[in-house]
């Protein structure tokens, strides 16, 4: 891979990123607040080099946000597997889900489920009245919640 001076920031995809654009990458996904003068100084580059390489990428679309996670916290977490009538429109479905108080993150997948939903909220109350109401999307024909126990990372 190789990062392309000179070409418009539109055309910047992940298959024109070269080394250096992952390892900034990867060092603002371990930290998103990193001082570009630092994360100069880790790969060898200039601060405005660093500068340059991010506004690419975040003008690009390869970088969509900067943000945070929060700690471990009192909140109540559950996965929630749910199937989608095959008469329906799985990304409409996927789109409702995401307007939901409490979930977190949607995904389609394969396999026996259409889609998986992370759910979280600071009691188990708040969970089953999120499943409620998935369960009332149309096009939504079952669901399979798990509770999150324990998280690792």
């Amino acid at each position: 891979m190789r990062y392309l001076q000179g070409r418009n920031r539109e055309e910047m995809s992940i298959s024109n990123m070269d080394e250096t654009d992952e390892k900034i990458i990867r060092i603002l996904q371990a930290d998103s607040r990193k001082a570009f003068v630092d994360i100069a100084n880790e790969i060898g580059l200039s601060e405005s080099a660093v500068r340059r390489r991010v506004k690419n990428l975040t003008d690009s679309g390869i970088v969509k946000r900067f943000t945070i996670e929060l700690g471990a916290s009192d909140k109540t977490s559950a996965i929630t597997l749910i199937s989608v009538s095959s008469t329906a429109d799985t990304s409409a479905v996927s789109q409702r889900l995401m307007k939901l108080a409490g979930v977190e993150v949607v995904y389609e997948i394969t396999g026996q489920y259409d889609i998986a939903a992370i759910i979280a909220a600071p009691a188990i109350v708040e969970i089953n009245k999120c499943i409620d109401d998935i369960r009332k999307i149309e096009g939504v024909s079952d669901t399979n919640t798990v509770i999150i126990l324990k998280t690792m990372r």
